[in-house]
């Protein structure tokens, strides 16, 4: 579980401002999409990697700690690994949200659901139950390598994985930019343009000359 005062600095930022501060970002691909109606993650990934077969998503939802993010490598497969019980059985352990690089079916229920839930596809048909698959080792899911162990954050915009060394200094640096955007917002509702607001005119004449140069906020 993230701890909590990173959990309340990740509530003052968002996903967008963490890749602002951070290009290395890992991000999940946008196929990958939110299916409920929570879309805010933060949690550690408890790691799953199953082919055609959802008996491992079960036993991660009832091997995982509170807070954990169940993380499903299904191979991108347009076959669902989970659905309305393991959404509830997850809310009943307090987990903190499912990703399934695969389907999530019982989108009834999910859409109302207030545990996080994201997924590649949506369908009606399930896996079969006769495989264990693998838990808690790296996996890929959406494009990216996730381990056991790193952090998911997640909102509207998408889905990042951050290694738990680096979360404090990043959510810092996050807040730094949500900041100057703030402060670039207050100029333009007071009539400034985007030029006076960014050093768009130094910044092109830089590029043309062959300078080294960086877009920055005038503030």
């Amino acid at each position: 579980m993230l701890a909590d005062h990173l959990a309340a600095k990740f509530r003052s930022v968002d996903t967008t401002a963490l890749c602002d501060a951070d290009k290395s970002t890992r991000v999940l691909d946008s196929g990958i999409r939110l299916r409920s109606a929570e879309s805010r993650i933060a949690g550690t990934a408890f790691t799953v990697r199953c082919r055609g077969d959802f008996f491992g998503v079960l036993r991660a939802v009832e091997s995982a700690a509170p807070g954990d993010v169940i993380v499903v490598d299904g191979g991108g497969t347009d076959i669902a690994f989970a659905g309305e019980l393991f959404a509830r059985g997850a809310l009943v352990r307090q987990l903190g949200g499912i990703i399934v690089d695969g389907g999530y079916r019982d989108i009834g229920y999910v859409r109302d659901c207030p545990l996080p839930i994201y997924s590649r596809f949506v369908t009606p048909m399930a896996g079969t139950t006769a495989d264990l698959g693998e838990l808690q080792i790296p996996v890929e899911c959406g494009g990216v390598q996730v381990a056991p162990g790193d952090l998911i954050l997640a909102d509207e915009e998408g889905i990042i994985v951050v290694d738990p060394g680096r979360i404090e200094a990043l959510l810092d640096a996050a807040a730094g930019v949500k900041a100057a955007e703030a402060m670039v917002v207050e100029k333009l509702d007071a009539g400034s343009t985007l030029s006076e607001a960014i050093n768009v005119a130094a910044h092109a004449e830089a590029l043309r000359q062959g300078e080294p140069s960086a877009l920055a906020f005038l503030v």
